[in-house]
């Protein structure tokens, strides 16, 4: 007989499109349902970037259509203050926000610094904020990533490299430390795999001063890399050893495509896995291993995968931890699988979207990643309209 545990979960159903649409109106339904229709056309997604990428630089009236579609969708805003409506509606919901500042690709100390103070201030936000969760932000956008390089490779520093080096695990440790003296957790993304160990390293040193007590820092591990089990379980290892909480994103991974091509331009072996169910197999052990730990591991399961989501819940439940319990949690990016965050909030699931914002000229490429994915991940698109054309009939719409 079925126990009534406290730990059980509710009923879930990742096909309740009305619980999963509940926050938006006809119009903002049909909306979605338009710009998934154009995503689903690879052509339009391959000839996109480009195309806007020319516009914006000659100067063509273009970033009006841009914010009320693409971004729209998939950011909160150009500002802060921008994303106040996005955190309101995705709490109406019980799905908390984090904001993640988008701008890419800078190599400036000016912009790192700007940058970091950016970060600073949406933990300010979500200081004793619960629909603002979590907060995040990536190293590139407060160091260079060639200096990132060159400390991966194992390549000797300049005196003024150094220097740019120092700098740059300062504003890091800045960002950590306003997270902890706030109490709120900040993740680290994962990158480049040739960047990625020194991102680790930094990552780890920052666990290690902030996260005795609570979890604050926030590694990411990307289980589509075949070495990342191995160093999930060896930095939880580290952290029973020197006692403090490891905090663990676990994503299946960005960045697929170029890191194979590096790997055969440059005559490598690929540090991806073989295939996708080799990528499954080891998120699902990831999870599995997470929650074996969960005393000295606080994880974020960053996953558009439903079988994921319905294995950590069953994990849970066979072990018998709350959803409520605070070093779990379920994370998706904003304008994407809301039929997962929504009904896993509504079963009483710690979720949080990330809700990427900043100027739209600067979040393009971040823009153009949600685009091409929802294209190159099987069936994601097909999903998302399929979902859409079922709350649209719900509705008679």
């Amino acid at each position: 007989m079925p126990s009534n545990s406290p730990t059980d979960p509710q009923p879930l159903s990742f096909d309740n499109t009305e619980i999963a649409f509940r926050g938006k109106n006809n119009k903002d339904l049909s909306r979605a349902y338009w710009l998934f229709k154009v995503i689903s056309s690879n052509f339009l997604t391959r000839i996109g970037p480009p195309v806007t990428n020319f516009a914006m630089k000659t100067g063509l009236p273009i970033k009006g259509l841009i914010k009320a579609t693409i971004f729209r969708q998939f950011c909160g805003g150009e500002t802060i203050g921008e994303c106040e409506q996005t955190i309101r509606q995705l709490a109406s919901g019980k799905v908390g926000t984090i904001l993640d500042y988008s701008v890419e690709g800078e190599e400036k100390e000016s912009v790192f610094t700007l940058t970091a103070e950016e970060i600073i201030k949406t933990i300010r936000r979500a200081t004793g904020d619960p629909s603002v969760p979590i907060t995040v932000f990536k190293i590139t956008g407060v160091g260079r990533f060639g200096l990132l390089a060159k400390l991966d490779a194992g390549n000797e520093l300049t005196n003024a490299e150094h220097v740019e080096y120092v700098k740059l695990k300062g504003r890091v440790d800045m960002i950590c430390r306003a997270a902890a003296d706030a109490e709120v957790p900040v993740m680290i993304d994962a990158e480049e795999s040739w960047i990625q160990d020194t991102i680790d390293k930094l990552a780890l040193d920052m666990m290690q001063r902030y996260n005795r007590d609570a979890v604050i820092v926030y590694n990411t591990y990307q289980l589509y890399r075949h070495d990342k089990l191995v160093s999930l379980q060896k930095d939880a290892a580290r952290a029973k050893s020197s006692g403090f909480i490891l905090g663990a994103k676990l994503v299946r991974g960005a960045y697929m495509e170029k890191e194979r091509k590096r790997a055969e331009e440059r005559g490598y072996p690929s540090p991806i896995q073989p295939d996708k169910a080799s990528t499954d197999r080891d998120y699902d052990l990831a999870l599995q291993f997470c929650l074996d730990h969960t005393a000295q591991v606080a994880i974020v399961a960053g996953t558009h995968n439903e079988e994921s989501c319905r294995l950590l819940c069953q994990l849970m439940a066979e072990r018998g931890i709350s959803p409520g319990n605070r070093h779990v949690f379920f994370s998706q990016l904003l304008g994407m699988s809301d039929n997962l965050s929504f009904n896993l909030a509504d079963a009483g699931y710690h979720v949080a979207k990330y809700v990427p914002y900043g100027p739209v000229e600067a979040v393009l490429p971040y823009l153009f990643r949600r685009a091409q994915e929802n294209t190159s991940i099987a069936g994601q698109t097909g999903r998302e309209l399929g979902l859409i054309v079922k709350e649209k009939k719900r509705r008679k719409i």
